[in-house]
């Protein structure tokens, strides 16, 4: 098992966390000197906060436990390619490196529909891989979204 497999284990955990309160399936953590010092899952509803991402969350806790704004020496992990908001807070946070599982075709701001890691015009930019564990992602998302079909149904239903 490579190290980005070890990681990415780390943040599967966390998205089956959020899978588990009933969020959508996505976990993160951020990985500094072979630790993980910041880790998160989506709790966009238990909070009703729409900023309440993954990616956010993880950043965070990785920034506190720092002291610092700037995660220069960090390395990142995501289940799920990040929107445009949380793709600006790891460049604005300075992360060098991102990994992530699955594409993200309706929000993915590192490759897909934008590339804010990338963007020459910005003051840093992002190494990214893709497709850590893609699979496993792809099946917790698919599971999740079917689970919340089956409820739309059932009340439509009603």
């Amino acid at each position: 098992m490579t190290l980005h497999e070890q990681w990415m284990k780390q943040a599967l955990r966390e998205a089956k966390l959020a899978y588990e309160e009933d969020e959508v399936p996505v976990g993160a953590v951020v990985v500094y000197k072979g630790a993980v010092i910041g880790r998160g899952h989506n709790q966009i509803e238990r909070l009703q906060d729409p900023t309440a991402h993954a990616e956010m969350i993880a950043l965070t806790a990785a920034c506190n436990h720092l002291e610092s704004r700037r995660l220069e020496n960090c390395s990142m992990y995501v289940t799920l390619e990040p929107c445009p908001m949380c793709a600006g807070a790891i460049v604005l946070s300075r992360i060098p490196t991102l990994v992530f599982s699955a594409f993200d075709p309706k929000a993915g701001a590192c490759g897909t529909l934008y590339n804010i890691t990338h963007d020459k015009r910005l003051n840093h930019n992002v190494h990214v891989i893709a497709g850590v564990y893609d699979r496993e992602s792809e099946e917790l998302l698919k599971s999740f979204f079917g689970k919340v079909r089956k409820l739309v149904v059932r009340r439509k239903g009603s």
